[in-house]
């Protein structure tokens, strides 16, 4: 029962906290601030472009080629540790998770990322 006492407690505390946060706005929240204020860009300025026309296309399949090989490289560690335990079980399945990754790998490769420009 005294175990419970220091986690209610502080649990308490950031509730109450946080219902204190609400109810008390300070003149620096969103809700009184002014229209130059609430632009998405530094010092209040109209944005000239779009988020999304700063970054070219030929980023994407680079990211995709990257998350293919570090999700391989990330669990390839602790199934080495596994492999000894479980044996052509664990074998199996990282078969079956390199082979899907070698799809996103080919895929990249068919898009032209190896090329250098």
């Amino acid at each position: 029962m005294i175990d419970l006492i220091g986690p209610v407690l502080l649990t308490g505390l950031a509730l109450a906290f946080a219902v204190a946060l609400q109810r008390v706005r300070l003149p620096n929240t969103p809700a009184a601030s002014s229209k130059p204020q609430k632009t998405p860009v530094l010092g209040g300025a109209a944005p000239e472009t779009h988020a999304w026309q700063r970054y070219h296309v030929r980023y994407y399949s680079m990211t995709l080629l990257f998350i293919a090989f570090e999700m391989e490289m990330m669990f390839m560690y602790p199934w080495a540790v596994v492999y000894v335990e479980e044996g052509m079980m664990a074998l199996m399945e990282m078969g079956m998770f390199l082979a899907i990754l070698s799809i996103g790998i080919l895929y990249g490769w068919r898009e032209g990322v190896f090329r250098w420009q």
